[in-house]
């Protein structure tokens, strides 16, 4: 009776997949954003399209995630913790997929080399998320590896930061300096960008959170 009414339930391993699923979403849209700040051109609004592809099929994994904590018995660890991570998991692509509207909006089609080195580092931060998501499946076993992942994401934020500044002040002493616009345009891209990263440092301490309860 007990294995019947089990086999009812989500399965705890469906999270982990869902969360895996989810991971794929946030590196492909990473590689989107990138290709989109490496190549500019033409290729601009396809390669928005594509990021703002990837956010959709992330919010539904996201629905479904939410739908499976409310329905399943026992989950693999805190219900509050799984809903913290997936919407942090979330709001990155939605970072992206902001980032893409605004460079729609002001119809960009070259990224300054800064810009560019920013979506570098969105890709290795997608990257390590990717790495560690299905390492929560074994806490205890994998926990050195995981302290490892967020450290370095940490790390990756603080140099996007420096990113941030080193061409905020390019920026200002090139083309913003005879150009109002120029300025409006370009703070507006590098701040989206920069905010990327920070989301995805909230992945990495949402990890870390779920590690210190459950070790």
């Amino acid at each position: 009776m007990l294995r019947w009414f089990q086999a009812l339930m989500p399965r705890e391993e469906a999270f982990f997949d869902m969360f895996e699923a989810h991971a794929r979403t946030l590196c492909a849209g990473a590689r989107s954003l990138r290709e989109l700040l490496e190549q500019g051109g033409e290729g601009v609004p396809a390669r928005c399209a594509d990021i703002a592809r990837h956010e959709t099929e992330a919010d539904s994994i996201t629905r479904e995630v939410m739908l499976a904590v409310r329905r399943t018995f026992i989950t693999p660890f805190d219900r509050a913790d799984i809903r913290d991570l997936i919407s942090s998991m979330d709001d990155a692509i939605d970072q992206m997929h902001k980032t893409a509207k605004v460079i729609t909006l002001f119809d960009q089609r070259q990224f300054a080399p800064d810009m560019v080195t920013l979506g570098e580092v969105i890709v290795k931060t997608a990257d390590l998320t990717a790495e560690a998501v299905p390492l929560l499946r074994a806490l205890r076993v994998n926990a050195t590896r995981l302290n490892t992942i967020t450290e370095e994401v940490t790390r990756l934020e603080e140099d996007s930061d420096g990113l941030y500044d080193k061409g905020m002040a390019a920026l200002l002493q090139g083309p913003a300096r005879g150009d109002p616009m120029a300025f409006i345009v370009g703070s507006e891209i590098y701040d989206h960008l920069e905010k990327v990263v920070d989301r995805f440092e909230d992945v990495a301490n949402r990890i870390s959170g779920v590690l210190i309860e459950h070790l």
